[in-house]
């Protein structure tokens, strides 16, 4: 599951029955050495999607965590790079991880839940990386509103999505599998600790992002890779608020 210098099994056990937030300040210090960081790969394939959509003079990143995104963002904006959690061990991790100085405009750090964004609409570019399946689909529609809120007209708010595994795969049964073992966690234990592979629905996401006042198109990131029928492994939301 993670390198040497990952957290233990019991670790990690102890995480899964904190909740959300406590769990991610005892992870936040192992956490880049886990399979739960977002991917280089994954990183630069949206990149360098994004950098054809700009210039961007402002970025946000949900629910940041260690500061991948933030780390996107300085290479996108030309202002400010600010990266936002509630969880005060990621942010630590963060800002040890982007001092100032450097290449990029500084970046800055808020803790705030997501839910309650506490910002006016001043950025031009918002992003996400592996956060969504913290929040249950009833928060969701909440959440693309705090966005929206944050974001200046036109103002695009950006994430990948991969495509479900095939019905059948191992990694189906894998995903299938996780979900449920967290349900089950969920109605024996307390407080909960929501992490959800399977509840972040392309067609309900998309839904959700119109609701919340986005118009809304797909980027496929190619070089990511094809599926066997040829259509893409991973695809870039685009939300632009008009």
């Amino acid at each position: 599951m993670s390198t040497e210098q990952g957290p233990t099994v019991r670790e990690l056990a102890v995480q899964a029955l904190s909740s959300i937030e406590r769990g991610y300040d005892l992870l936040a210090p192992k956490f880049d050495h886990t399979p739960y960081r977002t991917p280089d790969r994954v990183l630069d394939a949206v990149t360098r999607a994004v950098g054809e959509l700009g210039p961007f003079g402002t970025g946000l990143d949900v629910c940041c965590g260690t500061g991948a995104g933030v780390g996107v963002l300085r290479k996108l904006c030309q202002e400010r790079a600010v990266g936002v959690d509630f969880s005060a061990g990621m942010l630590d991790e963060a800002r040890a991880a982007f001092p100032p100085g450097g290449e990029g405009p500084a970046a800055h750090w808020v803790r705030a839940d997501a839910r309650s964004l506490p910002f006016a609409p001043v950025f031009d570019l918002a992003l996400s990386f592996g956060a969504f399946g913290h929040f249950l689909p009833a928060e969701r529609l909440g959440l693309f509103a705090e966005v929206h809120g944050s974001l200046r007209p036109g103002g695009q708010f950006v994430f990948p999505i991969g495509a479900p595994p095939p019905v059948g795969s191992r990694a189906y049964w894998s995903l299938l599998g996780f979900d449920a073992a967290m349900r089950v966690r969920n109605a024996l234990w307390r407080p909960q600790f929501v992490m959800y592979y399977r509840t972040f629905r392309l067609g309900d996401v998309l839904e959700d992002l119109t609701r919340a006042g986005f118009a809304v198109r797909l980027v496929p990131l190619t070089e990511l890779g094809s599926r066997p029928d040829g259509s893409p492994r991973a695809r870039l939301v685009v939300a632009t608020r008009e």
